[in-house]
């Protein structure tokens, strides 16, 4: 049996200007994501996990934490864009455009807009991206620009897969013989 491997990301020399890619996985977010946010970062907002101030408010009920839709976003960019980055370098122009909800699910892509070469680094070089989050109803939630350094290919390390101390290999499939 051969081993394949598995998707390995993007490397520097993968990336042209004006590559576009939409991001595979949406993210339904839940309430209990955006408290438990909530309570890890510390944000005391009563907007993102107090329902009677939600309700109270402009907009009818709870907001769901800036800071997570910018996370889930930006997490669903890596995929696609950052896979092999070394470093993020910077984020620029954070625009939250719609409020996001509980229960709204989330989708994002990404443009490259420049790339170039490391100065400081001969093994890496240096993407900018933009990417945007939308919900389910197409309505964009938030944008940025994102600049990172990522390996090239000749950079690549190895798997940290661990050696199996046994083969793998498939069961014999139900009530067939051996």
């Amino acid at each position: 049996m051969q081993t394949k491997a598995g998707w390995q990301g993007r490397f520097f020399e993968d990336f042209e200007v004006g590559d576009h890619y939409r991001h595979p996985l949406g993210r339904t977010i839940t309430q209990t994501d955006n408290t438990w946010f909530t309570l890890l970062t510390q944000n005391t907002a009563e907007m993102h996990f107090n329902q009677v101030v939600g309700e109270a408010s402009d907009f009818g009920r709870s907001l769901v934490n800036s800071t997570l839709t910018l996370a889930v976003v930006a997490g669903q960019s890596v995929i696609d864009t950052s896979y092999q980055a070394i470093a993020n370098l910077g984020w620029d122009g954070i625009k939250l455009k719609n409020p996001v909800f509980a229960g709204d699910t989330i989708w994002s892509e990404s443009i490259v807009l420049d790339l170039r070469e490391s100065n400081s680094r001969p093994h890496a070089g240096i993407v900018t991206v933009r990417t945007r989050g939308l919900k389910q109803t197409g309505a964009e939630v938030l944008s940025y620009v994102r600049t990172f350094m990522v390996k090239k290919r000749a950079a690549a390390t190895v798997s940290s897969f661990p050696e199996p101390l046994e083969p793998f290999a498939p069961e014999p499939a139900a009530g067939a013989t051996a």
